[in-house]
């Protein structure tokens, strides 16, 4: 099943067109993620929120996706693929619409909240998916869902500048979060109506016949299932939570460490600096609404570019070296732009979060995702993006609660400078850890594990 796919030196037309629908939830996460971000100023004006409560918000998201990172990858591994991300367009709808429409604190707190369930099931899902629609030659174009988180953030800036030209006044904030739920709502007909089921998961079940039907709709493959090739439906082991341990010892061990450790300090810098871009732009070109948010969507210019060109590096060099050049590069240009935080000329200023968002996107942004999507077996594969999923959003909440507390004691200059000590922790386990899927010659669906032990 696997050889048939990977023997691909490039996708069908069917299969590209829903390549990019299941990338096109990952859009809608990180849309749904800049909404509340572009509009975060007005919302704090009309609600009267402290910086506490702000803290709360911004990391709700993330939080909650930490719980569903697992349990999304634990019913893509029961029920499949695409149940569960037709699920999570659903809850992304709900919780935008109620953002929207909130009166208070509490009513966009659970909004944000169902955003979260829908982030966390969605991309433990989808980056399984996308890996088992791609051939081995170009697993590197998984790093695209970089570039796209960039782009639905620029578009979410851009539509706010709209709003903000409609004269939305202080409500804007509802027509940006509210825009989301539009993107979820034509996403899932679309899903509904056209995503086919993996055939790598469909054949780890038994279920050959189906598999067969698969690739005939994706690829085009006219294939005959097969006896005795995969296994019995009725003794096959469920894959549950109770699983978990295998990902800590070997062979996976190393590979969960690496693609957490990079998900864990990739998402604590993006979600530090990167989301609160529109502050940063406001310290550097003033408090004009309009100047910050077009300040913000060039900054989110270089993700689009670096994102893009993460695949190319990923496939030239790997994505484990790739990663470690982006740490380093992000290193540096966070102790700079820290230390000389208001006293940099404003070109150096504005420089200086542009580069930092480039070697970011371009390096460990997309990388940690990418390596644990490709580094498991099929019938574990969303298991174990669930999990690192899980371990790496916690960097998430520590970059969107405890930086608004630490800028608040400290100042944004300070605080940056401090944040230079995450890339530096990604550099180091880049550097500890060996595993590059796209260097090893391995096939994990070719691998035997025992899912029996419960411990490493």
């Amino acid at each position: 099943m696997a050889a048939l796919v990977n023997g691909l030196s490039r996708l069908p037309r069917k299969a590209n067109l829903l390549w990019y629908l299941v990338l096109g939830g990952l859009f809608l996460d990180a849309y749904s993620n800049a909404a509340l971000g572009a509009g975060l100023s007005p919302m704090i004006k009309e609600l009267g929120l402290s910086s506490t409560q702000v803290g709360v918000l911004t990391a709700t998201a993330p939080a909650v996706a930490i719980l569903f990172n697992p349990i999304g990858g634990w019913l893509a591994a029961r029920i499949g693929r695409v149940k569960p991300l037709i699920a999570a367009k659903a809850i992304a709808a709900i919780g935008a619409v109620l953002t929207a429409t909130a009166g208070g604190f509490g009513e966009v707190w659970f909004g944000r909240g169902l955003v979260g369930v829908a982030y966390g099931i969605d991309f433990a899902v989808a980056m399984a998916m996308l890996a088992e629609y791609t051939p081995a030659k170009l697993r590197g174009r998984l790093n695209l869902w970089q570039s796209v988180w960039y782009v639905a953030t620029t578009v979410n800036l851009g539509l706010t500048l709209v709003f903000f030209q409609l004269d939305a006044g202080v409500g804007i904030w509802r027509w940006s979060v509210g825009s989301a739920g539009v993107f979820a709502i034509v996403l899932l007909v679309l899903q509904l109506l056209f995503l086919v089921e993996s055939p790598s998961w469909l054949a780890a079940k038994g279920r050959l016949a189906e598999a067969a039907v698969s690739l005939r709709r994706i690829y085009g493959f006219q294939v005959t299932p097969g006896t005795g090739s995969g296994p019995d439906p009725a003794t096959e082991q469920k894959i549950g939570f109770r699983h978990a341990g295998v990902l800590f010892r070997k062979p996976y061990l190393p590979r969960t460490f690496l693609s957490t450790a990079i998900s864990l300090t990739q998402s604590m810098q993006y979600f530090a600096v990167g989301w609160y871009l529109p502050v940063i732009s406001l310290a550097i070109f003033g408090q004009a609404f309009q100047t910050a948010t077009l300040g913000s969507m060039i900054f989110n210019i270089a993700g689009i570019i670096g994102g893009a060109l993460s695949a190319y590096f990923g496939r030239k060099i790997g994505l484990r070296t790739s990663s470690a050049i982006g740490y380093a590069f992000a290193f540096a240009i966070l102790l700079v732009m820290g230390l000389g935080f208001g006293k940099l000329p404003i070109a150096v200023g504005f420089l200086l979060p542009f580069l930092f968002i480039f070697f970011h996107s371009a390096g460990p942004g997309a990388n940690g995702k990418s390596i644990a999507a490709l580094s498991y077996r099929s019938d574990i594969r969303t298991l174990g993006t669930g999990v690192t999923g899980m371990l790496g959003s916690f960097g998430s909440v520590i970059g969107l609660y405890v930086f608004p507390q630490i800028k608040e004691s400290m100042g944004l200059g300070p605080t940056i400078a401090l944040l230079a000590v995450v890339p530096f922790l990604g550099l180091v386990s880049c550097l500890i850890v060996r595993w590059d899927p796209t260097r090893s010659g391995v096939d994990p669906d070719d691998e035997t594990i025992d899912l029996k032990r419960r411990s490493a």
